[in-house]
């Protein structure tokens, strides 16, 4: 469909950082993941509202096309007439929105030996000056030029062979690409890197397993934050996962990068006594130099593979610097982002079994006997049955925050699950766990849970259910509405304030991304992608026999309002 009021001939002018930092304010263009580095992701367009938004139409849609479907966790990004969006098997196409015809396409030639833990996704790409700049699941930074297509450079983060990935979307800070690693089920060692956006050149690297070494320029950077050994036993840090798979956010008003690391390894914590520092944590980390400027732990020697992953989001109240994560472990938090200091958490979804809530240092109060036993030398260890699963309160699918409500909305699932350890020991390379489990609903009529969230007190204004897990990004936008999609399929937009659905739209395929926004030639354009997939239907257990029959796919969905 030729959408006459988007024939703008695609420009490839330089990105600017200026343009980058202001991502977040402008409506012209989407630049960062996140709707802006401090991953808000709230648009501040008001054109499709609360009363319009009944009035969306499809403007085109795009196949990935192939047989490579499989989960579509990505999040487009849209420049001067051009959409960037990543795809499943480390792809990348390039869209006129004009046409919605393809202008180019990039495949990753991924060897067959690849390690990836929760499917073959990608989150999406970074965009900086000429290219446009993305991760693979062999573990490898591409920078492609924006008009070609054509591969500008290509740097190894790590080995794919010894478990490591990319899935995350990069993040462009002060000319340089940031970007973390997948693979902590492998035992491999969480980094968070900074390579030269125009060159590839490494700049720093910062792993995530205290005790081992950060570099700034080829030169030893110290060690981050705390000896070898320290909050592990023996030599079980070389080995101690802590990955930092679902990349960062960055607040220009403290100047930090924002980073989740998770889960320690292996998951049997009868292994490894003590905290295991810097799993399961939020990090903030100075951009310049790579060092640890402070951290805050959300699940102290993690036995349930809560990690410690998901986004924080900076926000303002009342003239005070806060960042919230609403963490897979069911709490909810609140930081002073300027120092990490622990304001507050709450629970945010039911029937928490794990830890009776948050001490006012922010450790969690441990219930007695909620952590699986230790199999010493039997073949498994006693089994308790935890809530949340290890698939999280919250997993991957980023949260909105309002600054029009001021609320963050939250996609949730309710379960829990049976979970054992088992003896293990480390190869590299192989699955590094420890342990067993089953992934059970609580409730009978919903899984899914969009909540919408007052951060200080923990409050839930307003909830949505859904019958199958939700998996998917979250947009919220000054018109008064929320974005989200579920897998069977159904594209959603709700009122901020009262939760009530006032757009659906069949989708074809399950939904796992994240939707964006942006204005051209005076319209408001809406964009997901569906194709169902991610982790849920590998790992689910009982639940993934629930949803076995939802179809995969991969398709770019544009939308506009209908003018007569």
């Amino acid at each position: 469909m030729n959408d006459k009021s988007m024939v703008t001939k695609p420009s490839y002018a330089p990105v600017s950082y200026d343009e980058i930092l202001n991502d977040d304010k402008t409506t012209g263009d989407v630049l960062t993941y996140g709707h802006g580095q401090n991953g808000q992701r709230f648009s501040p367009l008001t054109q499709v509202n609360k009363e319009t938004v009944k009035n969306l139409v499809s403007v085109w849609n795009f196949s990935f096309g192939g047989e490579k479907q499989r989960g579509q966790e990505s999040q487009p990004l849209v420049k001067d007439g051009v959409m960037y969006v990543t795809a499943s098997y480390s792809r990348m196409y390039a869209i006129d929105l004009a046409t919605g015809e393809e202008l180019w396409q990039y495949d990753a030639r991924l060897p067959s030996g690849i390690l990836p833990c929760c499917d073959v996704i990608n989150r999406g790409a970074a965009i900086y000056g000429d290219l446009v700049i993305f991760g693979t699941l062999d573990a490898k930074l591409v920078a492609l030029n924006r008009k070609t297509g054509k591969t500008v450079w290509k740097k190894k983060v790590a080995e794919y062979k010894d478990g490591y990935s990319i899935t995350a979307a990069p993040l462009v800070v002060k000319d340089m690409i940031i970007t973390g690693v997948a693979g902590g089920e492998f035992g491999i060692v969480g980094k968070v890197e900074a390579y030269d956006a125009k060159t590839g050149k490494l700049i720093w690297t910062r792993p995530t397993v205290e005790g081992h070494m950060g570099y700034l320029n080829g030169k030893e950077n110290g060690i981050t934050g705390g000896e070898a050994g320290k909050t592990w036993p023996g030599d079980l840090w070389e080995t101690g996962g802590a990955a930092t798979w679902l990349g960062g956010t960055y607040d220009s008003e403290t100047d930090l990068l924002f980073f989740g690391t998770g889960n320690p390894a292996p998951w049997n914590s009868h292994n490894r006594p003590g905290d295991n520092l810097y799993s399961s944590s939020r990090l903030a980390i100075n951009p310049d130099t790579g060092k640890i400027v402070w951290h805050y732990q959300t699940t102290p020697h993690d036995g349930w593979d809560f990690d410690g992953v998901n986004e924080l989001v900076s926000f303002n109240k009342d003239g005070k610097k806060y960042a919230a994560t609403a963490d897979r472990n069911g709490f909810f938090y609140v930081l002073d982002r300027t120092n990490g200091k622990f304001i507050t958490a709450n629970p945010f979804v039911s029937n928490i079994t794990w830890a009776t809530g948050i001490d006012k240092n922010g450790r969690p109060m441990l219930t007695p006997d909620g952590r699986p036993g230790n199999p010493g030398d039997a073949s498994k260890g006693k089994a308790v049955f935890s809530v949340p699963s290890f698939l999280g309160g919250k997993n991957w699918m980023p949260m909105a925050y309002s600054k029009k409500t001021e609320l963050f909305y939250v996609p949730s699932n309710e379960w829990g699950m049976d979970i054992w350890n088992q003896p293990i020991s480390y190869k590299k390379g192989a699955a590094y766990l420890g342990a067993g489990f089953t992934i059970k609903p609580i409730f009978e009529d919903h899984i899914g849970s969009l909540k919408a969230i007052e951060p200080l007190t923990g409050k839930i204004k307003w909830e949505y259910k859904n019958p199958a897990p939700l998996w998917g990004g979250v947009l919220t936008t000054a018109g008064g509405l929320v974005f989200t999609g579920t897998p069977e399929g159904k594209f959603l937009a709700f009122d901020d304030e009262t939760g009530e659905i006032l757009f659906k739209y069949n989708a074809g395929s399950g939904i796992v991304s994240s939707p964006i926004t942006w204005e051209q030639n005076g319209e408001q354009y809406i964009a997901i992608v569906s194709g169902w997939g991610g982790a849920v239907p590998l790992w689910g257990g009982e639940v993934a026999k629930l949803i076995k029959n939802i179809n995969q796919g991969g398709t770019v969905h544009v939308f506009k309002l209908f003018k007569k």
